[in-house]
């Protein structure tokens, strides 16, 4: 690996283990090995870097179970499958979870890096959509994205803040499954509407 890919990791690393604001430039440099110029060189700044890192994450974490999501594209067999492998992964995916929580919640301290993941959302969108409807992301439209795309999100978002509080309460995979289909059948009972 060369300075780069060191810088990513340890800033992956720091992420998990500290989060975005209490990691300084020198955490990572002492993770990764490398220098401390090495990081505005391939980066741009720590903020940049750390983004980078977190985007990372969260595609490692995807990837980690998405190759065994299971049912039919679009089907509550698939959704459900989706959400337990969500949940079987949030151990793993707490620190990750508290970093963006952090972000989310620090206003307008953090403003560059804010935006710099605002701008990462919409391909977590796309990435849930593809996910969830078998469709590939490439052929997934940014008005999907903006309404289907932000609907995932929004429950993604929600039941890791439900974890993160209190797991004992949190919902289930089969929970979640079924109050989607109570929502999805109240919507068709209403005409839709």
């Amino acid at each position: 690996m060369g300075h780069k890919e060191d810088l990513l990791e340890g800033a992956k690393k720091c992420l998990v283990e500290k989060g975005f604001v209490r990691t300084t430039a020198r955490d990572i440099v002492n993770a990764s090995g490398a220098n401390l110029a090495s990081i505005g060189y391939h980066y741009g700044s720590k903020d940049a870097l750390l983004t980078q890192a977190f985007i990372a994450l969260m595609e490692e974490w995807g990837e980690g179970f998405t190759r065994s999501v299971a049912g039919e594209p679009g089907s509550l067999d698939r959704f459900r499958s989706v959400w337990e492998g969500v949940l079987a992964q949030h151990a793993d995916s707490a620190p990750v979870w508290r970093a963006s929580l952090e972000v989310a919640l620090s206003g307008d301290r953090l403003p560059e890096l804010r935006a710099m993941l605002t701008g990462s959302q919409a391909e977590g969108r796309r990435g849930l959509v593809s996910m969830l409807t078998g469709t590939p992301e490439e052929e997934v439209d940014d008005r999907t994205v903006r309404t289907l795309g932000a609907f995932y999100q929004a429950l993604l978002n929600g039941l890791m803040i439900q974890w993160m509080f209190d797991p004992e309460s949190a919902a289930t995979a089969e929970e979640l499954t079924e109050g989607m289909r109570r929502a999805a059948a109240a919507a068709a009972a209403a005409g839709g509407k």
